[in-house]
């Protein structure tokens, strides 16, 4: 087999395969790259040594069988014996559940997560958002600070474990969909400095020197990158790739690295015959992250959408320290403008940042599909000091609100694993650093930054802790037994499942932001909005009845939290405090 690598600052390179050393050669027809052809089998050994130094792992390893820093094992993932033949999935109409491999099972593993996916598909979710699988020092982490683009963390099972994961949710008829990490690498086990112009100290984010997409030898990183993510597309069979702060992305040569990957992606597609897709996580509120490359976007096809988030939050919460204080002062109103126009910082100012923020969408030409909604993320619950849940925050009623808004709004709907249910397990922030400085330095900083906030030191978590691990895991019994027994399960349960199956009915695809109208009184605590053939109603307050203008036409109620009368002729709909409804308009 072929071993290559690119190291063009190197004199020369040695291949370690199995122990032995095999000198290597410049590639005559690749500037900067070295080659050998030997023979290997599945599983054996092998690093490079530059110019006599240590042996390094590849770059480019699918499986690092001891860690990060050890040495790469030869994998064939064309090997793999897929069960299932499948057509892929799209986004428009999509239901995404965000998921961590480690804390969605108390195994942590992907063969335990795949034996619960028959509850994800069930409850009519239709992709499977996984958080970072690449390798990082340790057993469990978020996943953020992984070292190497191109593997699969071993204690989660390996390239092998994600091939089984992906092919048994193609099987419950669930897409996949993959969180990576481009913007930076992990601040442990990091080797490719080493190997050439990774990194540039030529720009900064806040994990340091930015990653070389724009500088001298950037053509090789953004290759590195961008055929990272193929692979997975490719090799793994995954349907779709969520990419992490792509506004950290530095990167000013006149073809944007996600305008190169978006295009690249698409060609793949074409050549596999099913549908493939890129979302986007940014903080810019910027529509070219999502515009076609014809109209000068970046070509990604969706992206997440935290405005929406933050207005429900402060609604159905009533908080409003933080980035939050934009939005808590009309909370409702707030989320009315989101839903119609995507963002609700589309040029205005924003008192958190003391400056204008973001830029308009063209309504009538932006699909709304192309943004993600969601009431929870693993951002907005693990980045609180103690990681708790919105049903811990606001309860069974505030839970049920957010999921009218978030299942049958105009965005795409996503949840985050065991938010169908109510979970209350805190889901928080945890590490397994190996070098103990480093793992003192995360312990303290997230101590100082809560510290900041009034928090004691000692009611911080500690991340380094395996308990702070252990209370992330879902407490399964919610569903399996007790309260989830059959005929006794929980019922916000059984609404997101009723909720998820009248969007499928009732919304069709292609509906753009011009098709979202939305009218909010906080002060009577009331929201109603109509997208497309369906309405969603809600009241948060606790105080008396919420009267709701409906508008003209005649509704027929799909789905309510309480008992209430039908919509009156006259219409309105009666709503009792902290009640949800779901209409559709019919014909009179």
């Amino acid at each position: 087999m072929l071993f290559d690598v690119w190291a063009p600052w190197a004199r020369q390179v040695t291949l370690h395969l199995s122990m032995r050393p095999v000198p290597m050669e410049r590639d005559p027809d690749r500037v900067g790259w070295w080659v050998a052809e030997e023979e290997a089998g599945p599983g054996a050994r092998y690093g490079f040594a530059l110019d006599d130094g240590p042996v390094l792992p590849d770059p480019r390893a699918r499986r690092l069988p001891e860690g990060p820093e050890g040495p790469a094992a030869v994998t064939d993932p064309g090997a793999f014996p897929w069960r299932h033949d499948w057509a892929g999935r799209g986004l428009p109409g999509a239901v995404l559940y965000e998921t961590h491999i480690g804390t969605f099972t108390p195994e942590g593993t992907f063969d335990a997560a795949a034996g619960r996916l028959g509850h994800v598909a069930a409850l009519g979710v239709t992709h499977v958002e996984l958080m970072p699988v690449c390798a990082f020092p340790g057993r469990h982490g978020w996943g953020y600070d992984g070292v190497a683009p191109w593997s699969v963390h071993e204690p989660y099972g390996g390239p092998e474990g994600l091939q089984r994961f992906v092919d048994t949710a193609h099987g419950h008829g669930l897409g996949v969909v993959l969180d990576v990490v481009h913007n930076h690498l992990g601040p442990s086990g990091n080797r490719l400095p080493e190997f050439g112009p990774y990194f540039t100290e030529a720009h900064h984010t806040p994990w340091g020197a930015a990653v070389n997409l724009d500088e001298h030898g950037s053509d090789e990183v953004r290759a590195y990158f961008v055929g990272s993510a193929l692979a997975f597309l490719r090799d793994y069979r995954v349907d779709g790739l969520r990419l992490d702060a792509v506004h950290a992305l530095v990167d000013n040569r006149a073809e944007h690295v996600l305008a190169q990957l978006s295009a690249e992606v698409d060609a793949l597609s074409e050549e596999l015959g099913r549908p493939l897709f890129l979302i986007g996580e940014s903080d810019r509120n910027d529509p070219r992250t999502t515009a076609p490359r014809a109209c000068h976007g970046h070509g990604l096809h969706a992206q997440w959408n935290d405005d929406f988030h933050h207005a429900l939050h402060c609604a159905v919460t009533g908080e409003s320290q933080g980035y939050y204080a934009d939005f808590a002062r009309a909370p409702l109103a707030t989320l009315a403008k989101t839903l119609e126009r995507g963002f609700f910082h589309d040029g205005g100012y924003s008192a958190f940042r003391g400056r204008r923020h973001g830029r308009p969408f063209d309504r009538a030409a932006t699909p709304a599909h192309r943004l993600l909604g969601y009431a929870q993320t693993h951002d907005q619950v693990g980045n609180r000091a103690l990681g708790d849940r919105v049903a811990t925050l606001a309860g069974e009623e505030g839970s049920a609100i957010a999921a009218a808004l978030v299942l049958c709004g105009p965005f795409t709907p996503m949840l985050f694993m065991g938010e169908e249910w109510g979970a209350v397990t805190p889901w928080q922030y945890f590490t397994d650093h190996q070098d103990p400085e480093l793992a003192e330095a995360v312990r303290n900083g997230r101590r100082r930054e809560f510290g900041a906030h009034g928090w004691p030191a000692e009611e911080i978590p500690d991340p380094q802790d395996p308990a702070t691990r252990d209370r992330s895991c879902l407490d399964w019994s919610r569903v399996d037994g007790g309260a989830g027994t059959e005929g006794d399960e929980p019922w916000l349960l059984g609404w997101c499942r009723r909720l998820i199956a009248i969007r499928h009915a009732h919304l069709p695809p292609g509906l753009t932001l011009a098709d979202v109208r939305a009218l909010a009184d906080d002060a009577a605590g009331w929201l109603v909005v109509h997208n497309g053939p369906l309405t969603v109603a809600v009241h948060v307050g606790e105080g008396g009845e919420a009267v709701v203008p409906l508008g003209d036409g005649a509704f027929e109620r799909l789905a309510t939290t309480h008992r209430c009368p039908p919509p009156e002729g006259s219409g309105v709909l009666r709503l009792p405090p902290r009640a949800a409804a779901v209409l559709r308009r019919v014909a009179e």
